[in-house]
C-alpha cells in the first residue's frame, strides 16, 4: 500500500464519480492500523459550473466495491472487528448502545421488558409515530446525551427488526422452546443434508430397518411401503 498505489486509485475513484478538471486535496492519514486516505473535494469545477451529486451516495458504495474487487482490497467484515477503545463519541455510544441491546435481546420478549433492561445501562428507548396516528414507525435510543435511531446503530437494530426479535422470544417462551444457539440452525442444515444424501444413496431411511428382537415384521412391512411411495416422490422431508 505505497502513497503511489493509493493515489492511484484515488484518482481512478474521483474519475468515476465524475470529480474532473477540479480541485482536490488528497491526505494520507496514519492514526489508525488501516491504511486509509481522505479525499478534499472542490465541486464547483475549473471552468466554474457545479459537478453533479445525483444519486451520489449509491454511486460511491458501488464503485467503492468496483475498485476493492479489481484492487483486491480487504472489506471490513462488521462491528464485530471494529477497534473500539479508539472510538470517539458519538460512534463510542452508538456501540455501547448497539452491544447493550445485543445482550438484552437474548432475554427480553417484549419492548416493555426491553426498556427495563436497557435502562440499567443508562439507555433510553423512545418511539416515533407515523404522523399524528398511534401507529409506530420506528425507535431512538439515548445515552451519554446522545439519541440514535436503531437503524442507524445496526440493521439489525430497526424497530421492525428487534420486533421481530421479541415475538420470537415470546413464541419460544410460551412453547418451552430453548432458544437456538448461532450455530443450532447451520447445525440442522448439515444433517438435514446429510441424511438427505444417505436417503438418496440407500434408497430411503426405512430401507436399512432390520429386524431385531421384539420388531414387529407388520410394522416393517408398512415401513417398506411408506419408503416405496416417498421414492416415487421428488424429494424427501424430514
Amino acid at each position: 500500500m505505497t502513497d503511489r498505489f493509493m493515489v492511484d486509485v484515488a484518482h481512478e475513484y474521483m474519475g468515476k464519480m465524475g470529480y474532473k478538471d477540479t480541485q482536490y486535496i488528497i491526505v494520507r492519514h496514519h492514526d489508525t492500523d488501516h491504511p486509509h486516505i481522505h479525499l478534499v473535494i472542490n465541486r464547483i469545477d475549473n471552468n466554474g459550473k457545479r459537478i453533479s451529486d445525483q444519486n451520489e451516495k449509491f454511486r460511491n458504495v458501488k464503485i467503492c466495491m468496483e475498485l476493492t474487487k479489481k484492487h483486491g482490497l480487504y472489506i471490513a467484515s462488521g462491528k464485530e472487528n471494529v477497534k473500539e477503545h479508539r472510538l470517539k463519541e458519538p460512534d463510542k455510544t452508538k456501540y455501547e448502545i448497539y452491544h447493550a441491546l445485543q445482550s438484552a435481546l437474548s432475554k427480553c420478549r417484549n419492548w416493555q421488558e426491553l426498556k427495563t433492561e436497557l435502562l440499567k445501562s443508562g439507555i433510553t428507548t423512545e418511539f416515533r409515530n407515523n404522523g399524528a396516528t398511534d401507529k409506530i414507525q420506528g425507535v431512538r435510543f439515548g445515552k451519554n446525551g446522545y439519541e440514535f435511531n436503531g437503524s442507524k446503530i445496526d440493521r439489525t437494530c430497526s424497530y421492525s427488526k428487534i420486533n421481530y426479535r421479541l415475538q420470537q422470544n415470546e413464541r419460544l417462551q410460551q412453547n418451552h422452546i430453548p432458544q437456538p444457539k448461532q450455530h443450532d440452525w447451520q447445525d440442522k442444515m448439515e444433517f438435514y443434508s446429510v441424511t438427505k444424501t444417505a436417503a438418496s444413496t440407500m434408497g430411503g431411511l426405512f430401507d436399512i430397518l432390520k429386524p431385531s428382537s421384539g420388531y414387529d415384521e407388520n410394522q416393517a412391512e408398512v415401513f417398506r411401503l411408506e419408503a416405496k411411495k416417498r421414492r416415487k416422490k421428488k424429494g424427501y422431508r424430514l
